[in-house]
């Protein structure tokens, strides 16, 4: 998953004129040379931020299944009594 600058700095912390200072919450595991490789994300604290992110994991997953036309969804329900016409 690539996110742009400003989701790296949401996710990171607030952009200050000393730089991005880290939000509570959230740590970094780096390798040795110092990048970071993983986040370790507190849930009870940032739990909104974890629903975004899996809602954009299962959505690229799924970016190459077949579509169904909105029509036919539609026709679908309506025909199960699950929505009216």
């Amino acid at each position: 998953m690539r996110l742009s600058r400003r989701e790296k700095t949401e996710l990171v912390g607030k952009k200050t004129n000393r730089g991005i200072q880290p939000m509570n919450g959230i740590q970094f595991l780096t390798d040795d040379k110092g990048k970071r490789t993983a986040a370790v994300i507190d849930l009870k604290k940032h739990k909104e931020l974890w629903k975004d992110i899996e809602d954009v994991l299962v959505s690229q997953s799924r970016r190459h299944e077949k579509r169904i036309p909105f029509e036919k969804v539609k026709a679908d329900l309506i025909k199960s009594g699950k929505l009216r016409a």
